[in-house]
């Protein structure tokens, strides 16, 4: 099975990125289920506004679509700005819109069948707040969503300690994201196995 990660800082690389740091330890736990991937910071890349699967002159949209497409598992990593997912995981979102207009030969989106988890770090309180709101609209346009499929952390409100800075954490977050890469897995290939029936 593949995985893509979709880092969603608002800094471009090698700038160091929290959101990028617990990315990489979802995929390393999805990696102990024989799952394999890669992880996009989509800063790095000319994403355009819309609500298209291109928006044409230099998109770099339609490359990180035909890897998603690819991918199993899709796991948006986004740190919280003002209470909300960052820019950058909105304009993914908006993005995603357009795989409802997507239909497969027996006219189901071709994200049916896809497992989706989100990862959120931020120096505030917000966490639960910001993966309903990645986690209804991966729904919406067709992925499927595990049990317990959010891990996050979050530091002290009014502090300035990232989660890069925060030392190890296997019994809070570390546990959540075991458990996060587990169910992913064991839906995904339940979903393989037994695909959605078409659609009316």
């Amino acid at each position: 099975m593949r995985a893509l990660v979709l880092v969603c800082s608002l800094k471009k690389s090698p700038a160091p990125s929290s959101s990028e740091l617990l990315g990489r330890e979802v995929l390393a736990a999805l990696s102990d289920h024989d799952v394999d991937g890669e992880v996009v910071r989509v800063a790095d890349h000319d994403v355009k506004f819309g609500v298209s699967t291109d928006e044409g002159d230099g998109d770099a949209w339609p490359e990180l679509r035909r890897k998603l497409l690819a991918a199993d598992i899709l796991v948006i990593a986004t740190p919280i700005w003002m209470g909300q997912p960052a820019s950058v995981c909105k304009v993914v979102l908006e993005r995603l819109d357009a795989e409802l207009s997507e239909m497969d030969d027996q006219g189901r989106p071709l994200v049916y069948g896809k497992v989706a988890v989100v990862a959120v770090v931020g120096n505030e309180d917000g966490a639960h707040h910001v993966t309903a709101e990645v986690f209804q609209a991966l729904n919406d346009v067709g992925f499927t969503v595990p049990a317990a499929g959010g891990t996050y952390w979050v530091g002290e409100a009014m502090q300035k300690v990232d989660y890069s800075d925060a030392g190890p954490k296997p019994d809070t977050t570390g546990a959540a994201t075991k458990t996060l890469a587990t169910n992913a897995v064991h839906l995904a290939k339940l979903l393989a196995d037994s695909p959605y029936p078409p659609s009316k």
